[in-house]
């Protein structure tokens, strides 16, 4: 595996992406968006990242302009998805399999720009279907309804967790909760052998 960082300028500034190769060709360009308040870095992204790269997938993980600006509280998300898209040009392999996704909000900058991008498929890491406490709030409307998409959410996750329909798939794992942190080896698993089963992975 080897690792390079770039540094892409957007119509929101500038974004910062993290591009890991396998060590053999690349199958698919798997490109993966942090949460509102967090970074990269989180647990299930550099695991999902990790498992990933070992199945022959280029990954590139993005850091939006705002946090590299050193801002905690996320843009609106005109300029995120704006941005994400920017990104997501940039670092397109013609030929090569597109899979967006994230974690959080993350996931939901994935899902509303996937059509728009031309992906092949949507992981979606916590997706929040609605704010904790406002079912009413759904945000089920922004899962794609016209590629595959799997979405990874623990069963006690105060955000909710978004239904089974069409292409959508959902993964619901027993006693996790937003973090994704219980049994996340468990849900890399399950992520992993949704990328073989559309041949996007080894």
């Amino acid at each position: 595996m080897s690792r390079s960082d770039l540094e892409i300028e957007t119509p929101r500034g500038p974004a910062v992406v993290a591009v890991s190769d396998p060590s053999s060709p690349a199958l698919s360009l798997l490109v993966l968006g942090h949460g509102a308040g967090g970074g990269v870095d989180a647990p299930d992204l550099v695991a999902v990242c990790d498992a990933a790269v070992a199945a022959g997938v280029r990954v590139a993980l993005v850091t939006q302009p705002y946090r590299v600006a050193g801002r905690r509280a996320p843009a609106p998300a005109g300029h995120l998805d704006e941005a994400w898209t920017a990104v997501v040009r940039a670092i397109g392999v013609p030929g090569m399999p597109l899979i967006v996704g994230g974690r959080s909000s993350g996931a939901r900058v994935a899902c509303r720009t996937a059509t728009t991008l031309g992906a092949a498929g949507v992981l979606a890491l916590a997706f929040p279907l609605h704010p904790p406490g406002r079912p009413e709030k759904s945000r089920a409307g922004e899962l794609p309804t016209d590629l595959p998409a799997l979405v990874i959410n623990g069963d006690r996750d105060p955000f909710g967790v978004p239904e089974p329909a069409g292409t959508v798939e959902v993964a619901v794992r027993p006693g996790a909760v937003h973090d994704l942190r219980k049994g996340l080896s468990d849900s890399v698993v399950i992520a992993i052998e949704w990328l073989r089963r559309h041949s996007w992975a080894r």
